[in-house]
């Protein structure tokens, strides 16, 4: 991880900034270090975070979850994918339920939901193919959730993906365990 951008604590924050943390930061007893690195440009990421509030009144917690799981798993982001996997616990997912976020089932039984499976196939379809070619995908999800969460989903998939480079480009450490580390 580069140690070139210091890592800013809570009290070094904009005042602003502090401001939008300050439950989050009392919620989870730490401030992460995604936050720390990225509090160098407060207005954007104050513009991130009210990105990632707002699609919290657009979309519902399993489409949430789907996007960021199916998509952090993939992109090797492991700061996101064990926070949202936590996350999911604390909304009532099952484990079985985490596991096919993460990976989708090759057929066969299905926990999903087929709304979630359109949701999942999507977003995986956009960020693997850059967006190209996701037409099939594009309608099938719009059918199952309409075209107002459609539009959220596609927000999560970039909201999602930069957040990826973001923390794999500076190789930050996830803040949390796995839960399914929490088996062994």
């Amino acid at each position: 991880m580069s140690e070139r951008i210091p890592r800013l604590e809570f009290e070094e924050l904009t005042p602003e900034l502090q401001d939008v943390f300050r439950a989050r930061v009392e919620r989870l007893g730490y401030l992460g270090e995604f936050f720390k690195v990225m509090g160098h440009a407060p207005e954007t990421m104050g513009g991130f975070y009210t990105i990632t509030e707002s699609l919290k009144q657009v979309l519902p917690d399993n489409v949430t979850e789907i996007v960021s799981l199916s998509l952090s798993s993939r992109l090797g982001n492991l700061y996101e994918q064990y926070q949202n996997e936590r996350l999911s616990k604390r909304l009532g997912f099952s484990d079985d339920w985490i596991r096919e976020a993460l990976t989708p089932s090759d057929g066969g039984s299905s926990v999903l939901s087929p709304e979630e499976k359109a949701v999942q196939a999507f977003a995986i379809a956009v960020m693997e193919n850059a967006g190209q070619g996701v037409e099939a995908e594009l309608d099938a999800v719009i059918d199952a959730i309409g075209p107002e969460k459609t539009v959220g989903v596609m927000w999560l998939i970039g909201r999602t993906v930069t957040h990826a480079m973001i923390s794999n480009t500076l190789k930050l450490e996830p803040p949390v365990k796995s839960v399914f580390d929490d088996e062994a």
